[in-house]
């Protein structure tokens, strides 16, 4: 059912907290049936130092929305 959603995919969020933002897929997840999407559900990870992040502190990144919340507008390009 939900295997039409391909990463790079342009989509619509239609239920949720986040309804009516849109932007592109970054991955999918067909196991555990969610998307993550570009610039939507952004969330806050706190992040320990370490090398690659000498400083630590908290990271803003995009979260998981279960893929029947999404609605394909434009498939990416082949």
């Amino acid at each position: 059912m939900s295997k039409h959603i391909k990463k790079g995919d342009h989509v619509k969020v239609i239920a949720g907290n986040h309804r009516g933002k849109e932007g592109k897929v970054i991955d999918v997840s067909l196991e555990k049936s969610v998307v993550i999407v570009e610039g939507v559900h952004m969330i806050k990870k706190h992040a320990k130092r370490s090398q690659a992040l000498p400083q630590g502190g908290i990271i803003e990144r995009e979260g998981t929305i279960h893929i029947s919340n999404v609605k394909v507008l434009e498939h990416a390009a082949k």
